[in-house]
């Protein structure tokens, strides 16, 4: 286990300092008026969760049973930024369908937060059980992958979804289907008149 929060701490700095990057690259984005505080936001949550990682991994190495006490403050640190995220949303009025899906990542995070919260003190009062260990393991994962899914999003990097792609073929399938008609409709004026005088032409 102690290979495993070796590697993973040395992830976790690796992805902040890239994160670092991917803030400076998106700042006319975090500054802009509109839609700015969402983007702050998932810059934040994205901070939040490498740092819950690093945390949580560097003091698992410290020897002596600090993993529990580490995990239930970093959890009680980010359950406070959902928190206050949330009622950032609702007092800005920015809780509508484009944000539904930051405001899905925070309940997630949350969850998240709050599993590592009980583990936390699950290890605290019994010292021996590995089982709270290795969930708190499987978190930290958890937290590198919503943070990455962050990161992507701040830099407005593209998203390729299933239903955006069937939705997408079924209109220019619909497109295709309605050309053939609009091309046979000036024929079929032309031909009115010559009906309507009877003029079949030269024989």
């Amino acid at each position: 286990m102690n290979d495993f929060f070796t590697g993973s701490a040395s992830v976790a700095g690796a992805l902040i300092g890239l994160l670092f990057v991917a803030i400076s690259v998106a700042s006319d984005r975090l500054r802009a008026e509109k839609d700015g505080q969402v983007h702050r936001i998932r810059a934040v949550a994205a901070l939040t969760a490498f740092t819950n990682s690093l945390s949580v991994s560097l003091f698992s190495l410290i020897p002596g049973h600090k993993i529990g006490p580490t995990a239930i403050s970093v959890a009680a640190v980010g359950l406070t930024f959902v928190v206050a995220s949330l009622l950032s949303l609702i007092r800005l009025r920015q809780v509508r369908w484009a944000t539904v899906r930051d405001a899905l990542f925070l309940v997630g995070i949350a969850v998240t937060f709050v599993s590592q919260l009980l583990a936390g003190i699950d290890v605290t009062v019994h010292p021996g059980n590995s089982g709270d260990v290795d969930t708190i393991a499987i978190l930290v994962v958890i937290c590198f992958l919503l943070g990455i899914g962050r990161s992507w999003e701040l830099i407005g990097g593209p998203s390729i979804g299933i239903r955006k792609e069937v939705t997408a073929m079924v209109r220019a399938h619909q497109g295709s289907a309605d050309q053939p008609q609009e091309a046979s409709a000036p024929l079929v004026a032309k031909a009115g008149p010559e009906a309507q005088t009877g003029e079949t032409g030269p024989t």
